[in-house]
């Protein structure tokens, strides 16, 4: 469920329940599998098959945008924890000790979204806010999730082509049809099942839910403070769900719908009814006549923004624009995810404006946004496709498909049928190890839910559905609010006061509750 800092989650960012469980982790063969067999077997030590806990050796982080301060290390944990004793990986891990000791009351961990999001590189983007609102309350603490930055990865071997952002979303095609996600997702999975190997088969909600509590044993810590974002908020919710006893003040900020049958798929398809609820913002900041002296702005009226940009999509469909990458024209298609991109945050809103202007100048070349213009390394695409297949069965039915995209289309034009459209988790080889779990309101009542009612990623509606699953365990802040991402993200005094309130002092509102714009 997307995302850093108003830039879109992975895929978010599935069906019938597996009756089985856990089952060890076969070992795959495969280029990059092969190249960390030795080291992760080389990981495993008498002590850790004791079952000791693990241990952290901090230096000073070097990476690129690091804070003053900031400290890294790697954390050892079982490539399967059916397998304790067997092969090891390491895991990227960060910390921001506290500067007020006396101050300190307990670790709080910054879960980042996705799949596919840095935590390490999320608490160099936020640390320095966040330590500023908690004043030493907390060391802040944060992991990359397997398959992402520092930790351990796998490679599928994907082409270019199938690394790009609107091929991995599965746009269909102009005329709606899907044969060519239908080629791409079965070679996505197949080129996954050969070379992914045991280390992307554990890419898996679970496994990150089981990796925070052994980070949590490392730390020495009795109990984690949580803030998570988007995709986060899952991995954090099913933390609480398995650990609910080693769980403080939780936080899950920009939530999705946690049905266990779905999981990624729904979130996926929940994204159709999320543009049509953030698209109205967008619509009135392009016919502001404010925009006029920028030069952005699109229409007189906000009614006249949404059949503009359809025309222009459709008429990009039909004729693709040469743009400043050589080779690759502006699409119908690209449009649309430029859109759904710039939806996370209003200060998107002048790039796509801009895009709209070049591509209706005939004497304009459109300069893509690097999320278009970028292909993936492969790591981050495998790690994307991995976790969301490796999570729940999806339907195998690809006629389905093909009448659930013609259906998003006439229902959701702005995202033209890519919620519904087939992914490789189709055509996947392995079977999920484990049924996902459900959550439940069994467990503390700890649990701070913070919510945009205009969220294009993680709408409303669905946002309700964790809020359900939690029950009394749960308090839910509405902020009227459009944009993906609420704490220290969107600017709104009142939430960032009540979410800043509840990890320091533990107040949390009596009842659910709702911050104005």
């Amino acid at each position: 469920m997307a995302a850093e800092d108003a830039q879109p989650s992975s895929f978010h960012d599935h069906l019938p329940r597996q009756d089985r469980t856990l089952r060890p982790l076969r070992h795959g063969r495969g280029g990059h599998a092969d190249r960390h067999r030795s080291a992760a077997a080389a990981a495993t030590t008498a002590a850790t098959a004791r079952g000791a806990a693990p241990t952290l050796a901090w230096t000073a982080c070097t990476h690129t945008g690091h804070l003053d301060g900031q400290q890294c290390a790697k954390l050892s944990v079982p490539l399967d924890y059916a397998d304790p004793a067997g092969p090891h990986v390491d895991l990227a891990v960060s910390r921001l000790p506290s500067t007020r000791p006396a101050a300190r009351r307990g670790t709080l961990a910054v879960v980042p979204g996705g799949p596919g999001g840095s935590g390490v590189q999320r608490l160099s983007q936020k640390g320095a806010a966040l330590a500023g609102q908690l004043a030493g309350a907390y060391d802040l603490v944060a992991l990359d999730p397997r398959g992402v930055g520092g930790s351990v990865t796998a490679e599928c071997g994907l082409d270019p082509a199938d690394r790009r952002l609107t091929t991995l979303r599965s746009w269909p095609g102009a005329d709606g049809g899907i044969t060519e996600n239908v080629d791409r997702s079965r070679r996505v999975a197949e080129a996954c099942a050969a070379n992914g190997g045991a280390e992307l088969r554990s890419f898996t909600t679970a496994n990150q839910a089981r990796d925070m509590d052994r980070f949590r044993e490392a730390l020495g810590e009795r109990k984690l403070s949580v803030w998570a974002v988007s995709y986060g908020t899952y991995v954090t919710a099913v933390y609480a769900q398995k650990f609910p006893h080693r769980t403080d003040r939780l936080v899950l900020d920009s939530s999705g719908d946690p049905d266990p049958t779905r999981v990624a798929r729904g979130w996926l398809a929940n994204m159709a009814q999320g543009g049509d609820d953030r698209f109205p913002d967008f619509a009135a900041w392009a016919a502001d006549p404010a925009r006029a002296g920028e030069g952005l702005r699109l229409a007189e009226h906000p009614d006249d923004v949404r059949p503009l940009f359809l025309s222009l999509a459709a008429e990009l469909d039909r004729s693709p624009k040469p743009s400043n990458v050589p080779g690759l024209p502006l699409t119908g298609t690209m449009l649309r995810q430029a859109l759904q991109t710039a939806l996370y945050g209003d200060a998107q809103f002048p790039a796509l404006a801009r895009l709209v202007r070049e591509a209706r100048d005939p004497a304009a070349v459109p300069e893509l946004p690097r999320e278009l213009a970028a292909v993936l390394p492969d790591s981050d695409a495998s790690l994307m496709v991995g976790v969301i297949c490796n999570d729940v069965a999806w339907p195998k039915d690809v006629a389905g498909y093909a009448r659930a995209v013609a259906a998003d289309r006439a229902a959701h034009p702005l995202t033209a049928g890519m919620p519904a459209n087939i992914t490789p988790c189709a055509f996947w080889k392995d079977a999920p190890a484990e049924r996902p779990t459900r959550i439940t309101d069994r467990g503390p009542s700890n649990i701070l839910m913070v919510q945009n009612l205009r969220d294009p990623a993680t709408p409303y509606a669905a946002s309700l559905k964790m809020r359900e699953a939690l029950g009394s365990r749960a308090r839910l802040l509405t902020v009227d609010h459009g944009g993906h991402g609420v704490y220290l993200g969107n600017g709104n005094a009142c939430s960032d006061r009540t979410v800043t309130a509840y990890l320091t002092t533990g107040e949390r509102p009596a009842q659910d509750s709702v911050c104005p714009s």
